[in-house]
């Protein structure tokens, strides 16, 4: 399929929303393993990819990490714009399969890493960042990260549909989408997703 704000891309994407992550719900939790969170093109990520596709200048010739990178969506994206190498990163262990499924659909190079890689850096020069702020706890273990980052010289994009634990300040807004999306996974059909830089 492809993601409806970013046609250019082709993913292996859940098509029956609703009824998948019902039934991975009950069923996963019961063998303890994670919701399929990959397995959907979410607003932020949509929003990231388009803003890269539009945008290549940001990505060109750099080391780039997708954090949090799901399908790969926004790694997928940031290759096609020019970046020089493209680390998609999730603790989801069958995103290492959805990403690499999917950058062979789409001709490209993408690498994986399975680790949990808040407090680490390798070097980046550009961090990408979608759909991360959904979850308090977390959010208070990522902004000293992004900050510790920013503050040697990387750059930090983010991707958001206004979720709840975005922060209030220190972001610098680069362009607005309207993203359509499942029902079945958010409170509407369409998500107002913004592009932020961290500042």
């Amino acid at each position: 399929m492809t993601p409806p704000h970013v046609p250019e891309i082709t993913l292996r994407l859940a098509d029956e929303a609703h009824d998948l992550w019902r039934r991975t719900e009950e069923e996963l939790a019961e063998i303890g393993l994670p919701p399929p969170f990959w397995a959907f093109a979410w607003a932020g990520g949509q929003g990231l990819a388009r803003y890269l596709l539009d945008h290549p200048e940001i990505v060109r010739n750099r080391r780039v990490l997708d954090f949090a990178s799901g399908s790969g969506l926004v790694a997928i994206a940031a290759m096609k714009a020019g970046a020089a190498s493209v680390e998609g990163a999730d603790i989801d262990p069958f995103c290492e399969t959805a990403i690499r499924l999917n950058a062979e659909a789409n001709r490209v190079a993408v690498t994986f890493n399975g680790q949990d890689l808040v407090e680490t850096d390798t070097g980046w020069d550009l961090v990408l960042a979608g759909d991360v702020f959904y979850e308090k706890p977390f959010a208070e273990r990522l902004l000293p990260w992004f900050s510790a980052l920013r503050a040697r010289g990387a750059d930090i994009l983010i991707g958001d549909p206004g979720r709840a634990y975005l922060p209030k300040t220190g972001l610098e807004r680069l362009a607005t989408y309207e993203v359509p999306v499942t029902r079945a996974l958010e409170d509407a059909e369409v998500k107002r997703t913004t592009v932020w830089r961290f500042a």
